[in-house]
């Protein structure tokens, strides 16, 4: 049951609460707060909002017109886990006073845009997501880059290199090898109660956990699995997991990162991201072709196969995706499909049940802003359904050993941040149908981009004296 303005009226009530925290998502997908003292949290506030200055928020209004309103969703209410006080968290939607509507660069508004647009297109009433974001947690991390130059270091105890370290309490020498993280049980990973203590969290503020493991990466890789909600929750959801993921390694004097490739030579951390859309209780991607799918399903892997390089400005947002997207390694560069290859761009999961049949997209990784991901997506996949894409035959050999010949006819992701925001200028008009997004917000998206484009390439790299310096 949703809950109302009502319930949480009394859940602030029951459990003393002292501040209600107002948090939002920006262009990045970064979360945002204001914290509001009790006293002055009225029912006033679900009615009328709560003022504040969208002018300093990246990538939104200009100064001259940036008041903005915070709508706060009663069903997404929940006790902070990590607050010395009683503090209430809600998530918002941001508002223009002018005219009451959803702000047209609001991330979670244009998630909501494209669920109204799903049904309004009588293609399906609900689309499921379940994305299982990797993070990396470290003992700590120090960089710097001005004038005299630049570096990054990260300290783990987990890491190979650690084995020659001499630790306070003696080096105790448990360590998996490089790509060897995926699952020794303790004291190889260190971090067992780390994740149970992030399930825990997270299963308070009413996100359902399904698994939790050490990942590939030998040097404290992780991933919890959560369970799949419709579009717009499952973005909440997205944002309350990282809230935890950082908060709970931080509690135990760590540190958590969702970046895609902090490290050279172990494995980046993707975002796979389950879909399927249902109408009337029933799940469209389920029927009797290649590997269980529908048709729907295999014109909506189509539409994500056909978009895939716009997709990527959007699911792989940041110069340090395309670290990961590299060819020969388990990255799924390659637009093709196949229920057995983790190269591939989208894969179909086994399942024992005809409900469970969905799509795993594999190339987004967890830097992403969801709201934004999981729209642009949906919307790909209905442009397939709408203008019968068939995606061809799929592939399930290995795609690393085909024959040249074969290979050339599979296409790859972008391989840059720029190319991204490039094909996304060419291939813009699945995003804009129905009003989902408007190109106003994607220019501003863009533009947001390629000041990180232009700021990574004027940066001289360490690795540039290595292959340069003598020349």
């Amino acid at each position: 049951m949703a809950m109302s303005a009502n319930d949480v009226m009394k859940m602030i009530k029951d459990k003393e609460v002292k501040f209600v925290d107002l948090r939002f998502t920006d262009t990045r997908g970064k979360e945002q707060h204001v914290s509001v003292p009790v006293k002055a949290f009225t029912m006033d506030k679900f009615e009328s909002g709560h003022f504040f200055d969208g002018s300093s928020i990246a990538g939104w209004k200009s100064i001259e017109a940036s008041d903005m309103l915070l709508m706060p969703d009663p069903d997404s209410a929940r006790m902070d886990p990590f607050t010395d006080e009683p503090v209430l968290n809600i998530t918002c939607d941001c508002v223009e006073p002018t005219d009451g509507k959803g702000y047209d660069r609001d991330p979670r508004t244009i998630a909501k845009r494209a669920e109204a647009y799903l049904k309004s297109s009588g293609l399906g009433d609900t689309a499921y997501f379940g994305p299982e974001p990797e993070f990396f947690i470290f003992d700590s991390v120090t960089w710097n880059v001005d004038m005299s130059g630049c570096f990054c270091k990260i300290k783990s105890e987990e890491a190979p290199w650690s084995s020659g370290e001499e630790y306070e309490g003696g080096n105790m020498g448990h360590r998996a090898p490089v790509k060897g993280g995926y699952f020794p049980v303790p004291p190889t990973d260190t971090l067992q109660d780390i994740r149970n203590a992030m399930v825990l969290a997270m299963e308070q503020q009413g996100v359902e956990c399904e698994v939790h493991h050490h990942e590939v990466g030998a040097m404290g890789q992780n991933e919890i699995g959560t369970k799949f909600n419709s579009l717009v929750k499952r973005a909440d959801w997205m944002q309350i997991l990282k809230y935890t993921v950082w908060n709970v390694a931080h509690s135990y004097g760590k540190t958590a990162t969702f970046m895609p490739k902090p490290i050279v030579g172990d494995n980046g951390s993707g975002m796979h991201v389950h879909q399927s859309v249902w109408k009337g209780g029933q799940n469209l991607f389920t029927g009797n072709g290649y590997s269980g799918l529908s048709d729907f399903a295999l014109y909506y892997i189509g539409g994500i196969i056909k978009h895939a390089k716009a997709l990527n400005a959007i699911t792989n947002p940041g110069t340090n995706s395309y670290k990961r997207l590299v060819p020969g390694f388990e990255a799924p560069i390659n637009l093709a499909y196949s229920s057995r290859n983790r190269s591939a761009a989208c894969r179909i999961p086994l399942v024992t049940s005809p409900k469970a049949r969905r799509v795993e997209v594999r190339f987004p990784d967890p830097t992403t802003n969801p709201y934004l991901a999981f729209a642009a997506m949906l919307m790909a996949g209905l442009d397939g359904v709408q203008n019968k894409i068939h995606p061809g035959d799929p592939v399930d050999k290995n795609l690393y050993d085909l024959p040249p010949a074969q290979a050339k006819k599979i296409q790859n992701v972008c391989s840059s941040l720029d190319m991204a925001i490039d094909q996304m200028n060419k291939d813009r008009e699945f995003l804009t149908k129905g009003g989902v997004f408007s190109d106003d917000m994607l220019d501003a998206y863009c533009a947001l981009k390629m000041e990180e484009v232009t700021r990574f390439r004027m940066t001289t790299h360490p690795v540039e004296f290595d292959m340069y310096y003598s020349s």
